[in-house]
């Protein structure tokens, strides 16, 4: 995935910046489209700076809790088969 110029938290602020002046102009002063503003929009909608910062947080643990049930699936499925073979 190609790491964005922008943080969240900027993404949020330039968003704010857009429902204050007409997007185009703000746009045009950050150096980005319109329709990048829009997408933001789609994404973050009507979070702050710090709704985003804890979002971004939330995904990294659930990213890390899944990997970790994936690997207690895999150990549960090796003692299955361990002790399915008879000796």
């Amino acid at each position: 995935m190609r790491k964005s110029r922008f943080t969240e938290q900027q993404m949020v602020k330039i968003m704010r910046e857009a429902d204050q002046m007409p997007v185009a102009e703000v746009a045009k002063k950050h150096g980005i489209s319109d329709v990048t503003v829009y997408a933001w929009r789609r994404r973050f909608g009507g979070l702050e700076a710090v709704d985003v910062k804890r979002l971004r947080q939330l995904e990294v643990e659930n990213s890390r809790l899944k990997k970790i049930v994936a690997e207690r699936d895999l150990d549960i499925e090796i003692l299955k088969e361990v002790a399915a073979k008879k000796w």
